[in-house]
């Protein structure tokens, strides 16, 4: 039996790749991410992680569409950049090659919502 879009399992075959967020750019996402909760603007969180992109989705309610997702696509390394954060409307905030630069568009959300 097989998985439609999948190919039958065999045993001792290598896994398909997956991109995956490492250590440090996780720790960085988690850091901005326990600062907004703290502010009370998320609650929760999801992670994809698929063969061309690995996906953090942040949303205010386990139920709702993520507010932002932030992506990680390495084919775009040599173009518009690794990282993308994009709302909820699919539109692009920030894009880049540096994961802290490319979360500010988020930090700006943070500073708006103490004030």
């Amino acid at each position: 039996m097989t998985v439609q879009g999948l190919p039958p399992f065999q045993p001792g075959a290598p896994e398909p790749e997956r991109v995956t967020f490492d250590r440090s750019e996780l720790g960085v996402i988690l850091a901005l991410y326990g600062r907004m909760v703290a502010a009370g603007e998320w609650r929760d969180y999801g992670m994809s992680f698929l063969r061309d992109v690995a996906v953090f989705s942040v949303f205010r309610r386990t139920a709702e569409h993520p507010l932002y997702r932030i992506e990680k696509r390495p084919k775009l390394r040599q173009r518009q950049g690794l990282y993308a954060v994009i709302a909820m409307d699919g539109q692009i905030l920030k894009r880049g090659h540096d994961l802290k630069t490319v979360l500010r568009v988020l930090e700006r959300k943070l500073i708006r919502a103490i004030d």
